[in-house]
């Protein structure tokens, strides 16, 4: 059973972590991360333009029709006034799509490649659909477009490499004045850049998940996991909102 904590505190305690994940945003790149990065441009540059183009017009349907689609219902925003309220709640659909995206991924790698393959978009559809939930509990409607942008930005803050990360968080801070100046077109979006950032973030980790035997722990972990980063880039990104407009 949860132990409730006055709001003072709990608020305090939030700032105090906020303001680690903010530092962590702005770090540099490590040797290992700078290793790793130019290793994945080097396999890119490989890799034809006409299929980096096919991947990314796959994704950017994709992405569009889950988080743009007319026929998506999402949840009424709440009144987000009790900060430890609303972040139980959000808690509760974390661990929802958590265990949900783990028991996808466990019955898809188990099923070998094809299974496997199709473990992308029901993966990817989870996480939209925590996004949704999760921007609603802290009060905001993502009916507006807008709103639904900043679930894009919080997504590559969750699976991008530390150099992108870096500039994507510094899109996301003061949100309220940046998101004035955003295109009103959605296809004026950087969706090359977003599907590249996603897929080499996720590659290693869900390429073992298509090996016979191994493949069903592997989804299920990995899966588990990306959520779990999901769910914690997307608490800290709303503290962040909740701060710059006063009610943190």
């Amino acid at each position: 059973m949860a132990i409730l904590l006055s709001d003072h505190y709990y608020n305090q305690r939030a700032q105090h972590q906020l303001r680690d994940w903010q530092r962590q945003m702005l770090q540099e790149p490590s040797f290992i991360n700078n290793l790793s990065r130019k290793a994945q441009q080097k396999i890119n540059s490989y890799i034809p333009d006409k299929i980096h183009n096919a991947i990314t017009t796959a994704i950017k349907q994709m992405t569009r029709a889950t988080l743009f689609g007319a026929g998506y219902v999402s949840r009424t925003p709440a009144e987000a006034t009790s900060l430890q309220l609303q972040e139980g709640l959000v808690e509760g659909r974390i661990k929802f799509y958590r265990h949900a995206a783990a028991a996808e991924g466990g019955i898809t790698g188990a099923g070998g490649i094809l299974l496997g393959l199709a473990d992308f978009p029901l993966l990817f559809g989870f996480k939209i659909k925590l996004l949704f939930e999760i921007a609603a509990l802290y009060g905001y409607d993502v009916n507006d477009y807008k709103e639904r942008l900043y679930l894009l930005y919080i997504f590559q803050l969750a699976f991008s490499s530390h150099e992108h990360r870096r500039d994507v968080y510094q899109h996301m801070t003061d949100w309220e004045t940046r998101k004035q100046l955003l295109p009103d077109d959605i296809n004026e979006f950087n969706w090359r850049s977003f599907q590249q950032e996603y897929r080499d973030y996720i590659d290693l980790a869900k390429m073992a998940q298509l090996i016979p035997i191994i493949g069903a722990p592997v989804g299920a972990v990995v899966n588990y996991k990306l959520i779990n980063k999901l769910g914690d880039t997307a608490i800290n990104a709303y503290r962040m909102r909740w701060q710059e407009t006063g009610r943190l």
